[in-house]
Parts: structure tokens; C-alpha cells; sequence
């Protein structure tokens, strides 16, 4: 990048709005306003995730992740030979699974997030870091995925999560753009998590009708995500913020051991929140 095209984008970052806090949510959040294409030049031109490894915080030898959280060594089984199969997603470990667990175990440590005793819905669960990392925290999470990934999600639910838990997990079948179960909607959660799923522009839609379902007034979304393709982050967030407001986290929040250059985190709110609020 020229220093010309490295000005106008440092410009364009300086622009954006900067609010402290975006739903239950406290920490400094960067607004997206206006058109998003303007938020892909800043991932792609700041960040440059294309030059970052992939998946550097996944180790590449074993079918185990192992991972120190909450006060214990997590051990999460998935399928690394399928990392490259065309839609196989819940069978895999992705960095951006890994960076929102340490992401909500250190904003929960600094005050910036209270998961205890709050209901969680997570979506695409996939192998279940994430939703472990937050029933340990004291959430009352409730992990979702489509049927066919439900059965390695249990195994690592159970292998992790015993003994005297904050919190508590159990798993539920959710395919997006059905109706989900009374169990996921009533009561409506506080949050609603999920890491990579903004992988497809076919499921864009469905995920953003199951979003619309899950929230309220009161509900906050986190989402985490790998940044490989710019086409299909520009639709989710285009579409996603005529029901949203969406702002983006900044890495300075994160974990400072768990940060990517390939990995962006946003948190959202259903607009009529900010409606009532005025």
C-alpha cells in the first residue's frame, strides 16, 4: 500500500465514532456508519490479514486444543483434516473461536462484560470452546448448531464442564432461519455469541433472521469472525445494519495474548433498543 492509500485509510479510521459501551457491552466501541465498503478498506489495508498465518493459534498436528481458561486446562477434540473440506465448518477449531473465548475471559476479568448468571445463546457452537469458556465465566449458556454437529459438541460440553461450574451449558438443535425452540426465545437472552459464522453470503440471511429472533431490547450480540473473504463480510454488515446498530471492537481489548490480524470481533444491537432508550 502506498503511503498516499495508508494516509486515507488512517483518516478514514480516525473519522469513524468512537463510543464507551454498545448494549451490555462497556468497553470503547468503533461505530460503522454509512457504507461498509469503507470498513472492508480498513480491515484489509490496516490489518492485512492475507499476510498473517492461518490459524496460528490453532495448532496443527493434533485433533486436541488444548487451552488454559477460567482456572482450567481445556481439551477440545475436532477434526483437523477437514479444515479444508467445502462446508465443513463445525468439525474444525478456527482462530476466531479461540480469540472470542480468551476475548470474554478478559473482558469478564476487567469489567468490561458480566456473564454470571446471564442467559447466553451461542450460535454454530461448532466443538464448544467458546460456549465452555462462558458457562466457566457463569453463564447460562445454551449452544446451538445445526443436527449432524451436534454429537462431537456434547462430547467436548461433557469432557470439560464438570465438577462445580459458575455457570451451566446444555446443548439445542438450531437451524438459522427456522423458528428456534420456545427454550432459545423465552425468556430472550442477554447475549448472543458466535465465532466464524459469517463464512457464507447463501447464509447471510438465515442468520440474520435467527438474530432478529433471539433479540431484545436487552440483548447483546458478539460476534467474532475470520477475515478471508471481503465480498461476503461487506453483505453480512450491509444487511445487517438496517436492524442493527454494529460497532467494531478494537484489538487493544482483546486478550493480550490472544489477539490476529486475520480476526475481527463486532458487537451489535437490534436498533429499536436505541429507539426506547431516547
Amino acid at each position: 500500500m502506498s503511503g498516499g492509500e495508508r494516509a486515507a485509510v488512517e483518516e478514514a479510521e480516525a473519522e469513524e465514532e468512537m463510543v464507551v459501551g454498545m448494549g451490555s457491552y462497556g468497553g470503547k466501541v468503533r461505530i460503522l456508519n454509512g457504507d461498509p465498503s469503507e470498513e472492508m478498506m480498513l480491515l484489509w489495508c490496516l490489518q492485512q490479514p492475507t499476510l498473517s498465518k492461518n490459524n496460528a493459534l490453532v495448532r496443527q498436528s493434533s485433533n486436541q486444543l488444548h487451552l488454559d481458561a477460567c482456572g482450567r486446562s481445556l481439551s477440545i477434540h475436532h477434526c483437523l483434516e477437514m479444515q479444508g473440506t467445502p462446508g465443513v465448518t463445525g468439525a474444525v477449531m478456527w482462530d476466531s473461536g479461540v480469540v472470542l473465548g480468551k476475548f470474554l475471559e478478559h473482558a469478564v476479568e476487567v469489567g468490561m462484560i458480566g456473564l454470571q448468571g446471564k442467559k447466553v445463546v451461542e450460535l454454530g457452537s461448532g466443538c464448544g470452546l467458546v460456549g465452555c469458556i462462558a458457562a466457566l465465566l457463569g453463564a447460562q449458556i445454551i449452544l446451538t448448531d445445526m443436527p449432524d454437529r451436534l454429537r462431537l459438541l456434547k462430547k467436548n460440553i461433557e469432557a470439560n464442564l464438570y465438577g462445580d461450574l459458575r455457570g451451566s451449558a446444555i446443548v439445542n438443535e438450531l437451524v438459522w432461519g427456522d423458528d428456534p425452540d420456545p427454550e432459545l426465545c423465552n425468556p430472550l437472552p442477554d447475549y448472543v455469541l458466535g465465532s466464524d459464522v459469517i463464512y457464507s453470503e447463501g447464509a447471510v440471511m438465515d442468520l440474520l433472521t435467527t438474530l432478529v429472533q433471539l433479540c431484545g431490547t436487552h440483548t447483546t450480540i458478539i460476534l467474532a469472525g475470520e477475515l478471508r473473504n471481503d465480498a461476503i463480510l461487506e453483505y453480512f454488515l450491509e444487511a445487517a445494519m438496517k436492524e442493527f446498530s454494529v460497532g467494531r471492537i478494537d484489538q487493544a481489548q482483546w486478550h493480550p495474548d490472544y489477539c490476529s490480524a486475520r480476526v475481527v470481533i463486532y458487537v451489535m444491537v437490534i436498533k429499536s433498543r436505541e429507539n426506547e432508550d431516547l
